[in-house]
């Protein structure tokens, strides 16, 4: 496979960071502004899903600070690389917090990123809340982090429902070898149980997509099972090496995933033939219609502030970055005292035909989940 492209896209993502972190300093220099942390995979292996969620996010205060900013303050992003590794968060973290002295934190990409940051001493001494990463792992709602998107297994659960429903009866898994990934086994363990469904195999493939051979082996032992669907728990570039395998045996049945794998990069990666008939559950609607009006913002400020495609994760974290300023505006205490509010409290928050809910017994705010169907010709419907 030629990789120009993508390390082409990786450095001019790169240089565009490292100005719009010098922009930021100059302008908190000044004193009067909120300041907005993240640390997040812009050039590891996450770095297509963290680009696209930084300009969701971007776009969405960018559009904020136009209109007169957080209580006539500015929001200031300070934006920091992570390479999608445990010690690069916490490295990025502890400079946030101790050298940036930031207000609210973002969570970034990533189940190894997130759990770093949640352990790093400096987080923990700091009083902050972990705002909105993007993960599977499940975190109790004692830790200090508040999700905006709903839980993998409300994910899992969703994709189930789906076939069931059209009453296929025989799954296939393929699960990457990760300790995150052990909530999303029990979780499958207990849908196919609870469903009455049959496990025809599991595929396992190594942390990192594995050797060529071993998930091609493991492809063509799953086609011979003949699911009648199968579920796949991995990251994108496992996932797309694994689908381009088991289409090589079966070019029908229907392979599904969950919402953080980057479906252009899928496509990239495996192949326009290969993801046809795949599904990919997603936790925000239709990012290219406008029938909300919080999708209709989404697409209005993106054509003005980027020049770049909308896609579920721009619009995720635009959603994300309009929760957390309407929370800093509700709240009756100032600082970072604000998303301590919410996760205290039972409420909603209207973001415009999508809502946010906190409760006491959940540190998930959103529950809405869909389904995006790649048809023949790979086009994407929702």
């Amino acid at each position: 496979m030629n990789t120009a492209p993508f390390l082409l896209r990786r450095f001019f993502f790169r240089l565009s960071t490292v100005v719009y972190l010098a922009a930021s300093g100059a302008a908190i220099a000044g004193g009067n502004a909120v300041v907005i942390g993240q640390s997040i995979d812009l050039s590891g292996p996450n770095a297509a899903i963290g680009r696209d969620y930084v300009a969701g996010i971007k776009t969405y205060f960018d559009a904020l600070n136009a209109s007169g900013g957080l209580n006539g303050k500015r929001v200031q992003l300070v934006m920091r690389d992570d390479f999608g590794r445990a010690d690069g968060a916490v490295k990025a973290v502890t400079e946030l917090i101790e050298r940036d002295q930031i207000d609210y934190l973002f969570g970034g990409v990533g189940d190894v990123a997130t759990q770093a940051i949640l352990n790093a001493p400096v987080f923990k001494q700091s009083g902050h809340i972990l705002f909105a990463p993007l993960a599977s792992a499940t975190q109790g709602k004692q830790q200090p982090v508040l999700f905006w998107r709903p839980s993998q297994k409300q994910e899992i659960q969703h994709i189930f429902a789906h076939f069931s429903k059209l009453g296929i009866q025989n799954v296939g898994v393929v699960l990457q070898n990760a300790e995150a990934n052990q909530d999303a086994q029990r979780t499958l363990t207990n849908e196919i149980r609870e469903r009455g469904m049959k496990l025809t195999a599991t595929a396992n493939i190594g942390s990192s997509g594995g050797g060529g051979d071993v998930i091609a082996a493991e492809a063509a032992r799953l086609a011979q099972t003949k699911p009648g669907f199968v579920v796949v728990i991995a990251d994108t570039i496992g996932t797309s090496l694994f689908l381009k395998e088991f289409r090589k045996h079966d070019a029908q049945t229907f392979v599904a995933g969950t919402s953080l794998i980057n479906l252009s990069t899928l496509r990239e990666l495996a192949g326009a033939r290969a993801v046809e008939w795949t599904v990919f559950s997603q936790v925000v609607p239709n990012p290219n219609a406008g029938t909300s009006p919080i999708q209709m913002e989404h697409l209005s400020m993106m054509k003005k502030y980027r020049d770049e495609t909308v896609s579920s994760l721009t619009l995720e974290g635009f959603a994300a970055a309009k929760s957390l300023a309407k929370t800093i505006l509700l709240s009756k205490k100032g600082g970072r005292g604000a998303v301590h509010d919410l996760m205290a409290q039972n409420g909603d928050i209207d973001l415009g035909g999508l809502s946010i809910v906190s409760t006491a017994k959940s540190n998930h705010l959103s529950s809405y989940v869909d389904i995006a169907l790649f048809k023949k010709g790979s086009g994407l419907m929702f």
